[in-house]
């Protein structure tokens, strides 16, 4: 059996820690437009975003009208991935906090990783943008394992390769996904009031929900600690 000891505070990436939506929004409209398509607005792909790329394409030719045979998908899908890689982070930003937020938890004995549907590259060339990579001890991709989010696989995969137990880890998020795959390991979660997809946090029934990351260190802390 595996000795667990320490904690953990795991986060997604797209709508958590960095605000990919404009370089995703950017993307979709230019894959859709060699197509032929009109473009999409910026907050019908918000509400697109959280289940990997591919999903991300079929919505969005699905939404234009266009839906996608898996061939074709593929095709387009390979074409996006293109596209986006080229350039990740162009017009993304770093939300106010989020470098505070990460010293504070890492500062309080907490490790730190990622864990996102977005393909492992262009997460890591964004995390190194933004420098925010040396914060983290793992970053795992939508495409390192078999499965993704929501199923709790790459957060168990997260907390065993950290060597942190369920009870002593945390899932902060922005998402739908994020609740489920906390729910299903086992582990809190806590969720950002304004993020992607198409369902309210506070719908969701999370542990907690805060207003932005200035919350996010308390908030994680008392999950776990008790403070």
């Amino acid at each position: 059996m595996p000795t667990y000891e320490g904690k953990a505070a795991v986060f997604d990436l797209d709508g958590t820690l960095v605000d990919t939506l404009p370089d995703l929004w950017r993307v979709t409209n230019a894959v859709l437009a060699e197509e032929g398509l009109a473009p999409l607005a910026r907050e019908q792909v918000r509400r697109m975003i959280g289940d990997g790329v591919r999903r991300l394409v079929e919505r969005a030719f699905a939404a234009a009208g266009r839906p996608l045979a898996d061939g074709e998908l593929d095709r387009l899908h390979r074409r996006f991935l293109d596209l986006y890689e080229a350039d990740p982070h162009r017009d993304s930003r770093l939300p106010e906090g989020v470098v505070e937020a990460l010293v504070a938890l890492r500062d309080d004995g907490f490790r730190l990783a990622v864990c996102t549907n977005k393909p492992q590259r262009p997460s890591l060339a964004i995390l190194e943008a933004f420098d925010l990579a040396r914060h983290f001890a793992l970053v795992v991709g939508g495409d390192v394992l078999p499965v993704r989010k929501p199923d709790p696989g790459p957060l168990r995969h997260v907390l065993a390769r950290l060597g942190v137990a369920p009870a002593r880890a945390v899932m902060v998020g922005d998402s739908r996904n994020d609740r489920l795959t906390a729910r299903a390991a086992g582990v809190p979660c806590v969720l950002l009031a304004e993020g992607y997809g198409e369902h309210r946090a506070e719908e969701l029934a999370p542990e907690a929900v805060v207003t932005g990351f200035a919350e996010v260190p308390a908030a994680v802390r008392r999950l776990v600690d008790g403070d």
